[in-house]
């Protein structure tokens, strides 16, 4: 058995399912990165943070964070939000313009999702070269347009 007061380390699902508002259960203390003296750094220059470093799921674990009733949810929000706008044209930018180049130093700096966003982009420039070249095979329909089988495109001709 625990004391009141004691502290432990705890999933974030088991947090989330002992968490009751009414009976107060636990409370959580809000991860370093998540906490004033962070969101200044992020508020100041979010790019120079390393967040993989720091908490490779920065933003989906930040957004699971605001389930809890904090009174710093607000400023949390914000600065994430915030933290996503200025660090995403950066990644963009690097991933249209660093083609052929080393990026590792750059995407070991990153986020998962920011990764997912910098592959995604990679990919866009590389299959766009790839048809400009006329190296693209043929083009095919996206599964959005192959799963929309209610109205057929015959149907628009007349």
């Amino acid at each position: 058995s625990f004391l009141q007061g004691s502290k432990l380390e705890i999933p974030l699902w088991l947090a989330k399912g002992l968490h009751d508002s009414k009976r107060r259960i636990i409370s959580m203390e809000l991860p370093k990165i998540y906490r004033e003296a962070w969101r200044t750094v992020f508020s100041a220059d979010a790019n120079v943070v390393d967040l993989h470093k720091m908490g490779p799921y920065y933003y989906s674990f930040g957004s699971q964070l605001l389930n809890f009733e904090n009174p710093e949810n607000p400023e949390i929000a914000q600065t994430i939000l915030q933290t996503f706008i200025s660090r995403f044209r950066r990644i963009m930018d690097s991933s249209q313009n660093a083609y052929n180049e080393d990026t590792s130093a750059l995407v070991a700096r990153l986020d998962e999702l920011e990764r997912a966003l910098f592959r995604a982009g990679q990919k866009g420039l590389n299959d766009f070269q790839c048809w400009e070249k006329g190296q693209a095979s043929q083009i095919t329909a996206s599964s959005l347009v192959q799963n929309y089988g209610k109205r057929k495109f015959t149907d628009m001709d007349g």
